[in-house]
């Protein structure tokens, strides 16, 4: 299976951005389907963001307008983009292949450690 590695999470006061990059062990330039999630202390691991091969999009409604997911140019790694955050986005934060782009999609690939995003005063 493709395995990842997250970094970019810290400690962020709220109404601030972070950018979490995601490496890939193979190029994402070959995988259709790549997303981010986050798991917060004591609930369920969440799907936040998709983005296709083809640069189609889709986020959960919690992240809508705030969030942005993206690829970069050389189509190993890619990237969350967050804006407006608040104390309820504090988790750690995921990233992995999928299966599709519709609710109930499952991952393809391994769980990575993940990166921590923290957002207090």
């Amino acid at each position: 299976q493709v395995q990842f590695v997250e970094s970019g999470g810290g400690l962020v006061q709220p109404g601030g951005s972070l950018r979490l990059s995601c490496t890939a062990s193979e190029t994402i330039s070959s995988i259709y389907i790549m997303a981010w999630y986050r798991q917060a202390p004591g609930r369920k691991r969440e799907h936040l963001a998709s983005i296709t091969s083809f640069g189609v999009t889709d986020y959960a409604d919690s992240v809508k307008g705030r969030f942005t997911i993206s690829r970069d140019g050389a189509q190993n790694t890619i990237y969350l983009q967050m804006n407006d955050l608040n104390p309820e986005d504090t988790a750690v934060y995921y990233c992995n292949s999928r299966s599709g782009l519709r609710r109930g999609s499952t991952v393809t690939g391994t769980w990575g450690q993940g990166t921590q995003v923290t957002v207090s005063s």
